[in-house]
């Protein structure tokens, strides 16, 4: 791939101006499809509200099995507990509508706070219980006995809807989640080879900002198509470990990728002859076709590369500091070459996935960060928001305004964890808004003068399938789905469509109203700022490196990796929209993690019997100091000399040792101290 080539493609990637695919047009038409199938058989079957059929066809579409037999199993599972959820609290408190609403509320914000402390697809079905009671439980306040039918009925719709979407993602020209793992992790591989011929080279330093943000977007969306595919099919659950493993070994080798970039001047002709066989391998990689559909060849020369890198250089006339400067730069170009030919592993592993083993499990000395602060100031928005609508409905006595209640439930509690969570309300009021033009021409002027099933697909198949294949564009997903959702909810269809503007109008207002007032509440109460969110999970991570260079127990290397890399998945999507600030705090969290393996490195070299006690001692008392610089040195405030110990210390080794263990030690405080020096603001207490 050239570079001009490369620019544009990425330049379209980031502008979201890509044509639909065929791939596109498949599900486009597939969902469409799955949508009238259930409406055709919700009308068979005579419910109630047969558009629930048709939208839950849209909500749980998606382009990948995979990823729909996901969100409907969390979305049958969010219903039912909703279902029963509106069950017992309109049993309970049916009596007095005041107290009905607030323990709704009060549910609503308890589920929210469960969804806030999950990932997808759990998190989805979490907050659909909270809201599905709201939507179950008020129209059935004043007759209890029709709260059991509600519930049963919302349920059948639901599943109905999920159902049709399920089977026709699996049998109609279906693309597997495990299929789809494999094709974006081998672009992953190539983006990697890619990059890494460019740092070689010294190519443009925005484009390799744009493939490294690229590139670590494509590592979340694979961890998060792992989970997908495991409900897919149980046979993927021996393949879930590699999928985690790879990832983490990909990310590994764009840090290397990016230190050798960063730190490229090699002072020493011992640096050149592995540099060169790396950009000879990248580039070779990234140009041939077919180039992984056997990777015994590449991993063999990947290899000889660590072999060679590996070797410890013989200098001796050369300063101790030229040899530990290149000392850590052939260790770098080692750990790159490791790193891909793990990832080349992971993915033979996924192919021909190995009988699962009998693994020792043993409890890491980090935790999994989970954001109590920000999970309970959505769970506290979501219940305040909609117990301060349901007051103002219950004081007007205006009928409307209980659609309104429901939006603000939905729409505070399903977006409330989302990154931005205004622009994502938003994206759904301009989808929901879009709509309702559509819905008015098609229900209220053409269905009611042409009734029928056959005039309903006439009408609706032309104006769903574009926004399907909008669904399938991730720039414009949210409004797209929007728009197909509330087009399906204004128009209502029903076997026979009368022409009655003034409900449609009415129910249309209360919609958009109740999305505005949501997106009022994200203003306006406990207003988030991301960049709190991030100072937190950046926080977490050096607290993370500075318990690794304390704990008495050292963790196995993957366990910290998986822990580690959980907490740049976090990340990621906050950074995707923040340009060059973003990119340097996902830069430093990258490079936390380099930093965390070698400090792992030099606690294993400390309880080794190969190295002699005072270097022992030396390397306890450098890491009781960059535990301290990681704790409490302020932004701004200059560093400590813990890292110019690191460096004079390894000058030092390089100088006075021959031993292969001891330049390890070496470059292993080299590479900390570099990681440091080049995201000062990252390793800084209170800043990001």
């Amino acid at each position: 791939m050239t570079w001009d080539r490369l620019r544009s493609d990425l330049a379209a990637r980031f502008a979201g101006v890509t044509r639909p695919t065929h791939s596109d047009w498949i599900f486009a038409l597939r969902t469409v499809s799955a949508g009238l199938i259930a409406l055709l058989a919700a009308y068979a079957l005579k419910l109630d509200h047969p558009q629930w059929a048709m939208m839950t066809v849209f909500i749980v579409a998606q382009p990948v099995a995979g990823m729909v037999l996901a969100k409907g199993f969390y979305r049958l599972l969010g219903t039912l507990a909703g279902a029963l959820a509106a069950i017992g609290t309109t049993t309970v408190f049916g009596a007095n509508l005041w107290l009905l609403v607030t323990v709704l509320a009060v549910w609503i914000g308890l589920c929210t706070l469960v969804s806030s402390l999950l990932r997808n697809p759990e998190a989805y079905g979490a907050a659909l219980a909270g809201y599905t009671a709201m939507i179950i439980g008020l129209p059935a306040f004043g007759q209890p006995h029709l709260v059991v039918d509600l519930a049963v009925a919302r349920c059948g719709e639901i599943v109905l809807g999920i159902v049709c979407a399920a089977l026709t993602s699996r049998l109609i020209l279906p693309k597997l989640a495990a299929d789809a793992i494999i094709g974006r992790l081998k672009r992953c591989i190539l983006d990697l080879a890619v990059y890494a011929g460019g740092a070689f080279s010294d190519s443009d330093a925005a484009t390799l900002a744009n493939l490294h943000r690229k590139l670590v977007a494509d590592a979340q969306t694979l961890g998060e198509m792992r989970a997908y595919a495991r409900l897919e099919a149980p046979s993927f659950a021996t393949r879930a470990y590699p999928v985690r493993r790879t990832i983490g070994q990909l990310l590994s080798a764009l840090s290397a990728a990016r230190a050798l970039y960063a730190h490229a001047a090699p002072k020493n002709a011992v640096l050149i002859p592995v540099r060169t066989e790396l950009k000879v391998f990248v580039g070779e990689l990234a140009e041939k076709p077919g180039a992984l559909d056997d990777t015994a060849p590449w991993i063999a020369r990947l290899d000889a590369i660590v072999a060679e890198a590996r070797r410890m250089p013989d200098m001796p006339a050369a300063k101790g500091d030229d040899r530990a400067g290149a000392v850590t730069r052939l260790t770098i170009a080692a750990d790159f070459a490791e790193a891909l030919k793990q990832v080349l592993r992971g993915l033979d592993a996924l192919r021909a996935p190995a009988p699962r083993l009998t693994r020792e499990r043993r409890q890491p000395a980090l935790v999994v960060h989970r954001d109590y602060h920000a999970a309970w100031r959505n769970a506290v928005r979501a219940a305040l928001a909609t117990l301060l609508v349901a007051a103002f409905w219950l004081t007007t006595k205006c009928s409307e305004a209980a659609g309104t209640v429901i939006l603000v439930a939905v729409v505070s509690s399903l977006f409330a964890a989302r990154p931005d969570p205004v622009q994502s309300a938003w994206g759904f009021f301009k989808g929901t808004l879009l709509a309702l033009p559509f819905a008015f021409l098609v229900g209220q002027v053409a269905l009611p003068a042409l009734p029928g099933f056959g005039w309903f697909t006439l009408f609706v198949v032309p104006i769903l399938v574009p926004a399907a294949l909008a669904m399938a564009n991730p720039r414009y997903v949210g409004v797209a789905t929007a728009f197909a959702i509330n087009f399906l909810a204004f128009l209502s269809p029903h076997q026979a469509m009368t022409y009655d503007p003034g409900p449609f109008f009415a129910g249309s207002a209360s919609i958009l109203v109740g999305i505005l007032l949501a997106i009022g509440v994200f203003l306006t109460v406990l207003p988030a700022d991301p960049w709190v969110t991030v100072g937190r999970i950046v926080r977490a991570m050096r607290e993370d490196l500075a318990r690794l260079c304390l704990h008495e127990r050292v963790p196995r290397r993957e366990a910290f990796e998986s822990l580690a890399y959980d907490r740049v998945n976090q990340l990621m999507p906050l950074m995707q929209r923040t340009g060059s600030k973003g990119d340097a705090v996902l830069g430093g969290s990258i490079a936390a993690v380099t930093v965390g393996i070698e400090i792992l490195r030099l606690r294993n070299a400390q309880q080794s019997s190969a190295i002699p006690a005072e270097p022992a001692l030396s390397i306890t008392s450098f890491l009781r100091g960059l535990a301290r610089e990681l704790l409490f040195r302020r932004a701004g405030e200059p560093q400590t000399a813990t890292i110019t110990v690191a460096r004079q210390y390894a000058a030092g080794i390089a100088e006075r040792s021959e031993a292969a263990d001891m330049l390890q030690i070496a470059a292993s405080l080299r590479i900390i101290a570099a990681a440091i020096e080049d995201f000062p603001d990252f390793f800084a207490k209170d800043r990001v």
